[in-house]
């Protein structure tokens, strides 16, 4: 083969290889976009399972979801929804006026929010507090995930923070 030949493969070579995504690349959003964790999710009288919900909610449901995993939760904490209010919001403790109760399989040191789906339509759960930032589990040796919401409750009717207008 020609060193003209040559020159040609490795420059195809080098072109296909910059097209091909990197977890080192300046496109890669696993860093930024949050993640959702199912590992809680429970339910009780006044939320449902998820096969108290349609089909078509499920659709929205986990089209929300892989649109929300676009972003870091810091963004959609400040991202306005309807009349007043935002996508996320994190309320710190479970809320007083609730017809939902504390699990108790849920750490205490939760941060508890709701993603606002539609209307009055909530995924409810929790973020590890900001303290937990780089903070290395001593047991099992991983890092805590602060952009990570813990699914623990679907919430179709509003029934996790009451004081909230519908």
């Amino acid at each position: 083969m020609s060193r003209f030949g040559l020159n040609a493969k490795k420059a195809a070579f080098l072109a296909a290889l910059a097209e091909k995504p990197s977890l080192d690349g300046d496109g890669d959003r696993l860093t930024i976009g949050c993640k959702f964790n199912f590992a809680y999710f429970t339910t009780q009288a006044a939320s449902q399972s998820f096969g108290d919900w349609t089909h078509p909610d499920l659709v929205s449901l986990l089209g929300k979801l892989k649109e929300y995993c676009k972003r870091p939760l810091s963004d959609w904490a400040i991202t306005p929804v309807g009349k007043s209010g935002t996508v996320l919001a994190i309320y710190g403790g479970f809320p007083a006026n609730s017809d939902l109760e504390f699990p108790k399989h849920v750490p205490h040191q939760a941060k508890w929010g709701r993603f606002r789906l539609e209307s009055a339509v909530r995924l409810v759960g929790f973020v590890v507090p900001p303290e937990y930032t780089d903070k290395m589990h001593a047991k099992s040796g991983y890092r805590f995930d602060c952009n990570t919401f813990y699914v623990v409750f679907l919430d179709k009717n509003h029934a996790f923070y009451k004081t909230e207008s519908k």
